[in-house]
Formats: structure tokens, C-alpha cells, sequence
């Protein structure tokens, strides 16, 4: 898919498409130094990370508070909020990454491209509890470890948005034995196998 039908596809306002320019200029000066996404994957940013990052947000019902996990390149959290300042502008977004590095990058490509969100330099765990609606994960850590973290900081109404890849099933399977929850999976745009997985409902078996 060429650029054009990638912009096509992502449906947003002038001012979002903007900013998320911005925010490419900003990942290609940072990613030789701290290797934010991998190189081979910086050639196809906007398919592989600004579109699926966009398909998460579309899976949120209303949100007053959305926190994303392990935030490292800004996927999906910083598209999350460049899309809420021109769709959701009352959403607050948190973002939480433990390295200061990749911290420093949110920091200042959030400036830079005029999103409003708050950054916790901390490890998920150690990290305030958040009573998020929405929390987000993407490329983190296996489904059972990011329920231990939906326990911390979901709110008990909210829903957990994790992008999985082709193994997602065995995933699930794996975390049943020690998760009770109710999930509903989001098949993927950008990859044939991939998956968004809507969950609710968390609880320990």
C-alpha cells in the first residue's frame, strides 16, 4: 500500500495528519540512538506503526482517562493522544515507560507535536494504580503478565487493548490458567495474523 491510500486509509483531520508527520521526524532523529523501532520496520513507520496504533484507538468506546503501558516508541500511545487532541480533546492519556531515554524521547515528541499527555518514568508495576478506562499494549510482554498489569491500573468498567500476533490463541490459552476475564478479539489490518484483543472482566482464577 503506497502512502496515499495509507492516508486514505487512516481517516483522519488535516491537522492529526500534521502531527503525526511531525512525529516521524522526530522517531527518525531519535532511532539511531536509542533503536525506538527496529530498522527494518523505520522503512514502513506509517503501515506498521502509525496505522496499527490508529486501529487501536478505533477499538476504544468513550474514554475520560486511556493509559498505555511500556510506551518505549510512542506505539500506540502518543498516536493515541495525537488522534484525541483533534477527536476525544477532554481524554487524558498517560503514558508509562520505565527507561529515561525512551522517556526523554515521549517528552519531547510530545512537544514537539503538541500532544497532551502525562509521562511516568517508572516501572508498570512500581507505578501509581491508574483506574484507567483504556490500557494499551503493544509488543510488551506475553498476555499473562499484561493482565497482572490490567489488575494494577484498569479500572474495573475499563477495557484492556493489546495487539497480539499470530500465537494469540496459545496466549489466551496460557493465561486462563490463572486469569479469569472476558475477551473479544479484533482482527488486525496490518497483519493477516495479528489480533487487537478487547478484554474486561479481570480477575484471578
Amino acid at each position: 500500500m503506497n502512502r496515499t491510500a495509507i492516508i486514505e486509509e487512516l481517516d483522519v483531520s488535516r491537522e492529526t495528519l500534521y502531527r503525526f508527520e511531525v512525529f516521524e521526524q522526530v522517531i527518525r532523529k531519535w532511532n539511531p540512538k536509542i533503536n525506538l523501532v527496529s530498522k527494518s520496520s523505520l522503512d514502513h513507520l506509517w503501515m506498521r506503526h502509525i496505522v496499527d496504533s490508529v486501529q487501536v484507538f478505533r477499538c476504544s468506546d468513550s474514554v475520560e482517562h486511556w493509559v498505555d503501558i511500556g510506551s518505549g516508541g510512542g506505539f500506540p500511545g502518543l498516536i493515541v493522544a495525537l488522534l484525541a487532541a483533534d477527536e476525544v480533546p477532554g481524554m487524558r492519556v498517560t503514558l508509562i515507560e520505565s527507561d529515561q531515554r525512551k522517556s526523554a524521547f515521549l517528552r519531547t515528541a510530545a512537544r514537539e507535536c503538541g500532544a497532551k499527555v502525562a509521562i511516568l518514568t517508572d516501572r508498570i508495576e512500581r507505578a501509581r494504580p491508574q483506574e484507567a478506562d483504556v490500557l494499551s499494549a503493544r509488543a510488551l510482554a506475553d498476555l499473562t503478565t499484561l493482565l497482572g498489569f490490567s489488575e494494577r491500573h484498569l479500572s474495573p468498567a475499563g477495557v484492556a487493548l493489546f495487539a497480539k500476533g499470530e500465537s494469540w490463541k496459545k496466549e489466551v490459552d496460557n493465561a486462563r490458567q490463572q486469569w479469569q476475564f472476558d475477551v473479544e478479539p479484533v482482527k488486525s489490518l496490518t497483519e493477516q495474523e495479528a489480533v487487537i484483543l478487547k478484554i474486561r472482566e479481570v480477575a484471578r482464577v
